[in-house]
């Protein structure tokens, strides 16, 4: 089921937004972010809400509601589910005028609700991709922008021919950046617990910053640098983060079966115990 609010109403299934001519169809200008209600409970809500406001400006568009007014949607509209719902929120705001630059002052809002049950932890299999994420150089990489999106999903294209569920982008050195859909954390040969080090050519997601801070409190560190890609050929564990899974591992990479190990499974645990008590 989706709910949507936009123009000062909610809606019901898939409402329409967009008219031929505005900015966001036919020249990109769009962003949005994901959040989660999981039974009720909003991890990071306003981290996610606060996220959108920047990646708006930095495209060019203003978002028209302010966090609080934000928050209040997104509360209203889990109201609209069951207390048990596991929901997927994403606000999205979109450039309706302008020729080739985005008139800010027209931003339009829309904030969309639907039914997004929390994938399990069974695992996930990925591939080196030949596609690299452009630096901030050359794309806003410091917003959650739509323009960016069709890269990831050439990647997925991929992937998938090659009998994986996703893949592993490098940035334009040729060093590991991210998943296609989600941040990528290793134990190294060496049993080092490691992430690529921000370098514009990824977000630094909040769940990955989340799971780090997690982590460093149980006495866990985790090393932020650049990463080679033959270092996840040597790896003992491999997962993600992200917004929709959370914390998941990567039980294949390339041909090599991975375990869904204790680092990863501390981290997990460690996310849904925060989880619970938002």
């Amino acid at each position: 089921m989706y709910r949507t609010y936009f123009d000062g109403r909610w809606s019901e299934g898939n409402t329409p937004l967009f008219g031929a001519m505005d900015h966001s169809v036919w020249l990109g200008s769009s962003v949005f972010d994901g959040a989660r209600s999981i039974r009720g409970h909003v991890p990071d809500l306003r981290l996610h809400l606060q996220r959108v406001i920047h990646s708006a400006q930095a495209v060019g568009l203003s978002c028209p509601y302010t966090v609080d007014q934000m928050e209040a949607l997104c509360r209203e509209g889990i109201a609209l589910f069951a207390a048990d719902a596991e929901l997927y929120i994403r606000p999205l705001v979109f450039g309706t005028a302008g020729l080739l630059i985005p008139e800010s002052e027209k931003s339009a809002f829309a904030l969309t609700l639907f039914d997004a049950p929390l994938p399990p932890a069974t695992g996930f299999s990925a591939c080196l991709s030949s596609l690299r994420r452009p630096n901030s150089r050359m794309a806003p990489t410091d917003a959650k922008a739509s323009c960016l999106y069709p890269n990831s999903t050439k990647a997925l294209v991929q992937a998938k021919e090659r009998g994986c569920d996703n893949a592993v982008m490098c940035d334009v050195e040729g060093n590991v950046a991210e998943f296609a859909t989600a941040n990528i954390f290793f134990v190294s040969a060496s049993g080092k617990i490691v992430t690529p080090a921000p370098n514009g050519s990824f977000l630094s997601g909040i769940t990955r910053r989340r799971v780090i801070a997690l982590l460093a409190d149980d006495g866990i560190t985790v090393e932020e640098r650049a990463v080679a890609p033959e270092e996840l050929e040597t790896a003992h564990e491999i997962f993600s983060t992200g917004n929709y899974g959370k914390v998941t591992p990567c039980t294949r990479y390339e041909d090599r079966q991975l375990a869904f190990g204790p680092i990863a499974k501390r981290a997990r645990a460690l996310y849904m115990a925060f989880m619970e008590q938002q």
